[in-house]
């Protein structure tokens, strides 16, 4: 039996296209909603294309039929239909005191499930509290998740260990070229391109990545970056994938601590020679899910404790430096010139993404949508690190399996151009990594 969606509108601000997802059944969307999506239509950011875009999709399909049986989606037998106002019914009025945009969306749902059947009829939404609300009154109901991870337990980390390896085989390792080929390594699981290897044997270790074209492992050596020396073989990947110009697509997940954007900012300042501008931006998720607009000051002064902690990563870079070092001066100078930009991901939007080193900082507060929208306006010469903790989300309608960053890590894995670090290891100081593990 086909069933009827009802959706909410944070399920459209955060996909438009998402009438697409419901194959062959029903879609309906309240008056309500319509109403709502008429605030975000204004604006750069994402959830305002995303307004204007579900608002020009539904004018395109609109007629007679969207208020008279449901109007076709796409060439297949789904439909899309508006729901009007109704009565407040009295179950609705009983429970709820105060007649919010939410309560009339659920009054709609409501009448609708009464009027056909309450196991058919499906209540959309990403608001936790608002299904929490709909199931109390008897309401079916789901969170929207077109694009997500399954099992966050095989999450692809991006490094694999192989122990023991012949000791000949180790020694050989170290010689030039420092390269063996997969065939003389016992490697059982698949591999993936730019996959990441520890190889042991006993005391003796060494670091490789694979590479596919030539089926072997290459080894890695540990690398300074603008002062910043990697600590332990997990920040040794990193900065060796981001400082490769040949993989223009990386993803730095890890815990607090574990030194995510200071090695993509000190990775960048070692290869500035070869971009245009460095580009820092990170999304904007004010506390308790308000706008900007409600902290005191101007534009600067409303974004300043956003950004706050890409300033104090450069600073750690800086103070590895004298402060009459020629790298810490340039460093203020790249920063007058506007050749490193500071900024909200917003604020990206329009500008052009040409041979430059754009680091997107706390990307698991990304959507799906926003991360292929990032990467997709990338241009020639350009090179993308995505960096954050899958579990460590600001965003309302965002959860571990859902963000942009765990989609990214699951689609582009084994892609030539792309490659994954997941660091575990904290390096800030003894007592973070002791109160990350177990407070």
């Amino acid at each position: 039996m086909k069933k009827k969606f009802i959706l909410d509108t944070n399920v459209i601000l955060h996909d438009s296209g998402c009438i697409h997802q419901f194959k062959d059944n029903h879609v309906f969307i309240p008056i309500t909603v319509i109403e709502e999506l008429d605030k975000f239509k204004k604006g750069n950011d994402v959830i305002n294309c995303n307004a204007r875009d579900f608002l020009r999709t539904l004018d395109a399909l609109s007629g007679d039929m969207i208020l008279n049986g449901g109007a076709q989606i796409d060439s297949g037998e789904g439909k899309i239909s508006i729901l009007l106002e109704v009565p407040l019914d009295e179950k609705i009025r009983e429970n709820f005191n105060v007649v919010t945009p939410d309560v009339r969306i659920l009054n709609i749902a409501y009448t609708l499930a009464k009027k056909h059947d309450f196991t058919n009829v499906v209540f959309v939404t990403k608001d936790v509290n608002l299904r929490l609300r709909a199931r109390s009154i008897g309401l079916k109901t789901e969170n929207y998740n077109s694009k997500y991870v399954e099992n966050l337990s095989d999450m692809y980390t991006g490094i694999k260990t192989l122990d023991p390896v012949d000791e000949n085989i180790l020694d050989e390792f170290y010689q030039k070229p420092g390269e063996i080929h997969i065939s003389r390594l016992n490697i059982k699981d698949k591999l993936f391109s730019n996959e990441n290897f520890i190889i042991k044997n006993g005391s003796k270790s060494a670091l490789g990545i694979f590479d596919e074209a030539g089926q072997s492992l290459k080894r890695i050596q540990p690398r300074i970056c603008y002062g910043i020396k990697p600590r332990n073989s997990e920040q040794t990947f990193a900065l060796n994938a981001m400082l490769n110009p040949d993989i223009p697509l990386v993803t730095l997940s890890g815990k607090a601590g574990t030194g995510k954007t200071l090695l993509a900012l000190a990775a960048a300042l070692e290869n500035k020679h070869l971009y245009r501008q460095i580009f820092v931006a990170r999304p904007v998720v004010p506390l308790s899910n308000k706008d900007i607009g409600f902290l005191p000051g101007d534009v600067a002064s409303k974004l300043d404790p956003y950004m706050q902690p890409l300033y104090d990563n450069l600073s750690v870079i800086q103070n590895h430096f004298n402060e009459n070092n020629a790298n810490s001066k340039q460093i203020r100078q790249l920063l007058e010139e506007e050749k490193i930009v500071i900024t909200p991901i917003s604020y990206i939007r329009g500008r052009s993404i040409v041979k430059v080193f754009f680091i997107v900082d706390e990307a698991q507060n990304l959507t799906p949508h926003e991360v292929k929208t990032i990467i997709t306006r990338a241009g020639e010469g350009t090179k993308i690190v995505f960096t954050g903790d899958i579990f460590q989300i600001d965003h309302p309608y965002l959860d571990s399996q859902t963000n942009g960053l765990a989609f990214i890590i699951e689609k582009m894995k084994g892609q030539r151009v792309y490659a994954h670090i997941n660091l575990e290891k904290g390096e800030r100081s003894e007592l973070a990594e002791l109160a990350a593990k177990i407070l």
